[in-house]
């Protein structure tokens, strides 16, 4: 029996029992985990309305939004024990929620949504909402490549409108939605201007006033007020006075005093008539807020996707690094034995030198694990903070806790047609797409309505008030009121009425401005419906393709594990017959090799299968409910504790 290379036996044979519990450990069931104890303090959140005031001039002083908060909020503080931020899932998920920035740009949406409401309010035209999925935050990307085809995916997320069928690349192309007649402003307008004039005058002869050379002097003020329903009909009041003197001996009155007022009521009674037309606006700008709700949702689902990813790649990336590092360790054993009995020139200088070769390509592979672990720490902390100004929160190291593991939770074949079924229940992008449809049916509506001529039915009313002093000398008495108030009363003492009843009428010959219109808006909507059915097509194929991405992963990974474990068992065998001399030292290396490779195959096999879990969640639309997520508290930007527990 050759027992030369016993300690070289000794020394594998403890570091594979070191090795067997951590690997044990780490296919355990990751447990679920709750969020910190500690209730974060509420941070500054943006305003997700108008603030109002009694203060009449509130209304002219602009609305003030505070800087943007770019602290990290203290949950991440509670989590650094001992130099390492000691990470959960679900604490990596209660931290995105809290502080990644492609949600904080969200969630500005929402109050931007309740911005058009109020311009809509006001008779104006809807500005369009951000509909699309910001996602500057690098790394994350699913299973399936969920962010790189997502509808309206994008930095930014913006989109020329919500609906945005006939929106084209860089705005070249304009849509019909919210095409139709104009629209007045619903809320009242007031107007005014008051002046005196002075002017002096040269004259040719004393014939026609009496003097050479006239003055006139001229008082006038003029006040109006206007305003549209929704109904179509328009008001405008208007009111005028004036005093004139001059230094005529001819002029009877002096000063003259006259005041005039007129109201005038316009109805159109075709084209722009009802609240179809003029209320499209307002109805869709609240649609658009509801949109806006269910996009900020949607980004909500991205966020945390996209953290339970990157999330899973740091696990990866940590027990693979955790693989290699056991293979070092084995390594060095080997060489420091070898070179032990090399003294003993036990065996030849060759296998020292083997050996040593094996020790610098477990050092080079560790070190790229370590920099793969390094840059996954990097990508997880920009994902979960505000800022990394500080230099050691940013060079800190981070530990998670929650290793990857197979569940048997796999969806069977039998679950699909309910899965799918709750998908389209569940899909946003599904209700955002219905949402737009409705706004493609207001403006529809409205379009063939401005299809029809221009008839408006016009009625006006007012009166006339003069008064005055009669000039000195002069022998014809005066019938008018001597003072302004005397004016007033009689423009209003409907003793001078003027009032006009008419039609007015516009045929555009041809019509082709509104005809093109009316059929586009035809057009686009029957595309959005084909985009509707499309997208149903879509989330059908993605939970299929979900579906038997977890099966398959979840056969990666029971036959990576078998792997591992026939070639945990051939290297105990190797090592086994090295011992009795039936086998050779390099054999025993070789198997050590192909064991760490199937460590690393089996950690790559649990990770895909933990992000196949997730992009399942993703498609279904269970992701929220999954992970235990408020989206009132996303809204505010402070996930409240316990919110993850089970």
């Amino acid at each position: 029996m050759n027992l030369t290379y016993t300690p070289r036996i000794v020394a594998g044979m403890a570091l594979l029992a070191t090795a067997l519990p951590s690997v044990a450990a780490s296919a355990q069931a990751a447990a679920p985990t709750q969020i910190a104890a500690e209730t974060p303090t509420p941070q500054p959140a943006v305003r997700l309305d108008i603030p109002h005031s009694h203060n009449p001039f509130h209304a002219y002083t602009p609305t003030a939004v505070p800087p943007a908060n770019l602290a990290n909020s203290n949950r991440l503080d509670t989590l650094v024990q001992n130099g390492v931020l000691e990470l959960t899932l679900q604490n990596a998920i209660a931290l995105a929620l809290e502080n990644n920035l492609d949600l904080a740009i969200a969630r500005y949406n929402i109050p931007i949504a309740a911005a058009d409401i109020l311009r809509t309010e006001a008779g104006g035209s809807t500005r369009g909402v951000n509909t699309g999925v910001v996602q500057n935050t690098p790394g994350g990307n699913g299973v399936g490549g969920f962010g790189s085809g997502a509808t309206g995916a994008g930095a930014g997320g913006t989109s020329g409108g919500a609906g945005g069928a006939g929106t084209g690349a860089s705005g070249l192309v304009q849509s019909t939605l919210g095409s139709g007649t104009a629209i007045g402003s619903f809320d009242p307008i007031l107007t005014g201007d008051v002046g005196l004039q002075h002017s002096t005058e040269p004259l040719s002869n004393l014939a026609t006033y009496g003097i050479p050379t006239l003055r006139y002097n001229s008082w006038a003020g003029d006040f109006g007020y206007q305003q549209s329903f929704s109904t179509g009909t328009s008001v405008q009041f208007t009111f005028n006075a004036n005093r004139q003197t001059s230094n005529s001996p001819f002029t009877f009155l002096n000063p003259t005093l006259n005041s005039q007022y007129n109201v005038q009521v316009r109805q159109p009674l075709l084209a722009g008539f009802g609240f179809g037309p003029n209320l499209r606006f307002l109805r869709i700008a609240r649609n658009n807020k509801r949109i806006s709700d269910q996009a900020f949702e949607l980004q909500v689902i991205s966020t945390v996707t996209q953290t339970a990813n990157l999330y899973w790649d740091l696990v990866a990336a940590f027990e693979d690094e955790q693989v290699k590092q056991r293979s070092l360790d084995f390594a060095n054993g080997t060489l420091t034995s070898a070179r032990a009995q090399l003294q003993l020139q036990a065996i030849p200088a060759l296998d020292v030198t083997r050996d040593e070769g094996e020790v610098a390509r477990a050092e080079g592979d560790l070190s790229i694990a370590k920099s793969e672990r390094q840059f996954q720490e990097l990508l997880i902390k920009n994902a979960i903070t505000k800022n990394l100004d500080d230099p050691t929160l940013e060079a800190m190291p981070v530990r998670p806790t929650d290793l990857s593991s197979v569940n048997s939770d796999a969806a069977l074949p039998e679950q699909v047609d309910a899965a799918i079924n709750d998908a389209l229940d569940r899909r946003l992008e599904l209700q955002i797409s219905n949402t737009n449809l409705r706004n493609r049916d207001i403006s529809r509506d409205a379009v063939n309505n401005a299809l029809l001529p221009s008839l408006n039915l016009v009625g006006t009313y007012g009166g006339l008030g003069l008064a005055g002093l009669s000039s000195p000398g002069s022998t014809v008495v005066s019938t008018v009121p001597d003072g302004f108030g005397g004016s007033l009363a009689n423009a209003f003492n409907n003793s001078a009425p003027n009032y006009f009843v008419g039609i007015n009428v516009t045929v555009p010959i041809r019509n082709r401005l509104a005809k093109s219109d009316q059929y586009r808006s035809e057009l686009e909507t029957r595309q959005a419906e084909i985009l509707v059915q499309q997208q149903r097509k879509q989330i059908r194929i993605e939970v299929r393709n979900a579906q038997y991405a977890l099966a398959q992963a979840a056969a990666r990974v029971r036959a990576a594990a078998k792997a591992r474990d026939i070639a945990a068992q051939t290297f105990d065998v190797m090592g086994k017959e090295q011992q009795l001399g039936a086998g050779s030292a390099a054999d025993t290396l070789l198997a050590s090799q192909a064991l760490a490779t199937a460590d690393s195959l089996l950690v790559a096999a649990r990770t895909a299968y933990q992000k196949s879990r997730v992009e399942l969640h993703r498609a279904i639309g269970t992701t929220l409910q999954e992970n235990h997520v408020s989206i009132e508290a996303a809204r505010n930007g402070a996930q409240p504790a316990g919110a993850a527990r089970q």
